[in-house]
């Protein structure tokens, strides 16, 4: 199970409120009510609301502080996290407010010691604020008040739901004598090589009995059955976290992503675990980066261990949001197949690619760019949109005019797409020599 807590103790500031001076003045207008007409028990009607209020002026508060923390556990169904308040103190009583995802959801009213659950839709992966509250404390019946405490947020890394991406396209040069693809130098485990003479480092357990009976030359000549090695790909996942863009256009800068439908970093986080996830299970390695200045990077390795790895990093992996061109080189080791995953609009990522490709790495360039909906636009904003739509083509076109596969991951084609340019790349790779 997982879980996050946020804590705080903030000291509180006491001021009085208007409760004091109500209770005097009522006071006040019963003693004289009280001598007007002469009623000595209106009089003292007045005495105890008069003696109260004196009371309260006279004894400010001593509560010093109040803690608040707040707790997220993940072990709530898909699209929710419950969630806790506790709130501890010496006050008599405790206002909260109380904001999930970012919007203010409610007031309560609480004691010391006392546990308020919530639980807080989550529309989109990716690390956001899913709780946070703010909380005042009240003292002697309301006669004295605290000051606003500081904001306190607890902070939820939503892992996106992954795609069944049955094949990926390969790198140029599998590596490694272990893995799940048919390699092209000698080894075990692969598709039938040749018919060799028995060398010294051959086993004879790969002896060929049949075909030495039918083939040897001399008496005492023996033939092997060689086979292909197994090997691994070499998988780089790069990851562009400059923009995040929603389905909405008419919300694009405006970093109002509740009602923005699914935005680029959605589909990005939800690409990157998908191309990581089927490489890992046909048994490769995969390197993840962002490509965003001081994002994270997680280092070439396999297995399910890795694999939790990489989730809880594509899980924290937010918008960068600079305004900068700059993107991050990360280290490619030579052969390796990079998925490159971005908007490609300031055309950064596609110089990136296209670098990479020049450099012999097979590249597969996933547009995690939503399908825009324009409504509510303005002829001018529309203007706009257009405008930033054909440089993005252009910097597409440019992919694929240099052998870049390109492919639309908002579309409900993009698993086939990508199986087309595995076995493309496969085909093309059958045609050289063998090693």
């Amino acid at each position: 199970m997982t879980e996050v807590r946020s804590r705080m103790d903030a000291p509180l500031h006491w001021q009085r409120t208007p409760v004091l001076a109500t209770a005097l003045a009522g006071a006040v207008l019963l003693a004289g009510a009280g001598l007007v007409l002469g009623r000595p028990d209106v009089i003292a009607t007045g005495l105890p609301l008069a003696l109260a209020g004196f009371w309260a002026l006279l004894r400010p508060p001593r509560a010093p502080a109040v803690r608040i923390e707040l707790g997220l556990h993940g072990d709530a169904e898909a699209g929710t996290v419950p969630g806790r308040i506790d709130v501890d103190g010496t006050a008599e009583w405790i206002q909260l407010a109380v904001d999930q995802g970012g919007e203010r959801t409610g007031a309560l009213e609480t004691g010391p010691g006392r546990v308020a659950t919530t639980r807080t839709r989550i529309l989109h992966s990716g690390p956001g604020e899913a709780l946070a509250a703010t909380a005042r404390a009240l003292q002697h019946d309301g006669a004295w008040v605290s000051t606003v405490t500081p904001r306190v947020a607890a902070v939820w890394n939503a892992a996106p739901a992954a795609r069944r991406v049955a094949e990926l396209p390969l790198s140029p040069r599998l590596v490694g004598l272990h893995g799940g693809h048919a390699g092209r130098r000698g080894g075990a485990g692969g598709d039938f090589r040749d018919i060799h003479p028995f060398a010294p480092g051959d086993e004879l357990r790969r002896v060929d009995w049949r075909a030495t009976a039918r083939m040897a030359r001399r008496p005492g000549d023996l033939l092997v059955r060689r086979t292909d090695a197994l090997s691994d790909s070499a998988v780089v996942v790069a990851l562009d976290a400059a923009d995040d863009l929603g389905a909405v256009v008419a919300t694009w800068g405006s970093g109002a992503t509740a009602r923005s439908g699914p935005t680029s970093m959605d589909l990005g986080r939800e690409a990157a675990l998908s191309i990581a996830e089927s490489a890992i299970d046909a048994g490769d390695r995969v390197a993840f980066h962002v490509l965003t200045p001081g994002g994270p990077s997680l280092r070439s390795g396999s297995g399910a261990r890795h694999l939790e790895r990489l989730r809880g990093v594509v899980a924290g992996v937010g918008a960068d949001g600079g305004a900068t061109r700059y993107r991050r080189t990360p280290p490619v080791p030579p052969g390796s197949i990079v998925f490159v995953l971005s908007t490609f609009f300031d055309g950064a990522a596609g110089d990136l690619a296209l670098r990479w490709s020049a450099g012999g790495q097979a590249v597969v360039a996933v547009d995690v760019l939503p399908q825009p909906q324009t409504q509510r636009l303005t002829a001018v904003q529309n203007l706009a949109m257009r405008t930033l739509l054909l440089e993005r083509a252009g910097v597409l076109e440019d992919l694929r005019g240099a052998d870049v596969e390109v492919v639309a991951w908002a579309s409900d084609d993009a698993v086939t797409a990508l199986r087309i340019a595995a076995r493309r790349a496969r085909r093309d790779r059958g045609r050289g020599p063998r090693r």
